[in-house]
């Protein structure tokens, strides 16, 4: 059995996934969006805010810039589900070339469960032990028989390549993968989901880990627009506008005129005499005294200027 490297994640019973290198990060990402305000031109964003406009407005070929190669090994059916993201560029361990190892995937007792009922995909349900066992044993069985076969047909002088057709699926093999970070952004989106079939969700993750060392600022704004953010239809915007009272509306967008306040004073800080102007200058209605009541108390979030606007004329829209 070959040893998981020092620097590695382990995944399952004899699996890794190591970063073999990086090339770029959030300044990659940075670098290639601001090339197209052309030379000489300032600063238009610091860079945290620029990533997060790119990523909220699905501007995807900055993200392209930045690359991660990793050494992977995993089972065979697990290959199979990761190769369909037909983004990245693969060598892989070669049964044709070398001979197989003895090295085969057997799952935790934990992970044994029935068919779900409700997904064809999935699994759900507390096998008993005994069944349990009787599946780590059929593991076992056909694993250590088709590599006794194997064996014995390389022993007599067959063509590995033809040999290799007895071995199932949860025999272990490698490679390495090199893919850039919007392509990975979108494996690990999809393979990390909790809808993922476990033994390559591990893996999803593990590399997912790499991502948020490298950059963060891309993991974050891909976290807070992808995988936790929500897209209206055209149909479920028409019942929001239709259904959602004007006053809640209202209430939201003085919520916000307070927001962008707060978040320009403390990127730009004003003196108090203008914080109120300031408020009324983004849409604010309430009182001087009012706002001097919730300025005072300390509750108001801080945002991002530029989200908040953009969030301000989607709800102008909704209560049009």
């Amino acid at each position: 059995m070959t040893q998981v490297p020092e620097d590695a994640i382990k995944c399952l019973d004899k699996g890794f996934v190591r970063l073999v290198d990086s090339m770029g990060g959030d300044d990659a990402i940075v670098q290639a969006a601001r090339v197209s305000y052309g030379q000489g031109t300032s600063k238009v964003s610091q860079d945290r805010g620029l990533i997060r406009y790119l990523m909220r407005h699905r501007h995807t070929t900055p993200f392209e810039m930045v690359e991660f190669k990793f050494h992977c090994k995993m089972p065979i059916f697990v290959a199979r589900q990761w190769v369909r993201h037909r983004t990245a560029n693969i060598n892989e361990y070669s049964l044709r070339y070398s001979e197989a190892r003895d090295e085969f995937y057997f799952p935790d007792p934990e992970h044994i469960q029935f068919q779900s009922a409700l997904n064809k995909q999935g699994r759900s349900g507390e096998v008993p032990l005994e069944l349990k066992q009787k599946v780590l044993d059929y593991f076992k069985e056909i694993s250590e028989r088709s590599f006794t076969m194997y064996q014995e047909l390389n022993e007599e002088g067959i063509a590995r390549e033809l040999a290799r057709s007895l071995l199932p699926v949860n025999i272990y093999t490698e490679w390495y993968w090199k893919n850039d970070l919007h392509n990975l952004l979108h494996f690990i989106g999809l393979r990390s989901d909790s809808h993922a079939q476990y033994e390559i969700r591990v893996y999803s993750d593990a590399m997912a880990v790499s991502v948020k060392a490298v950059a963060p600022f891309a993991w974050e704004a891909y976290q807070d627009y992808v995988v936790h953010g929500m897209r209206f239809s055209r149909i479920e915007q028409n019942l929001l506008e239709k259904q959602l009272p004007p006053r809640v509306v209202d209430d939201i967008l003085e919520d916000v005129a307070y927001q962008i306040t707060a978040t320009m004073h403390k990127n730009k800080p004003r003196a108090e005499a203008d914080l109120y102007p300031l408020y009324q200058e983004q849409g604010g209605s309430d009182s001087e005294e009012d706002f001097k009541l919730k300025w005072d108390s300390g509750e108001i979030e801080i945002g991002n200027v530029r989200e908040l606007r953009e969030f301000r004329s989607k709800l102008k829209k909704i209560k049009k």
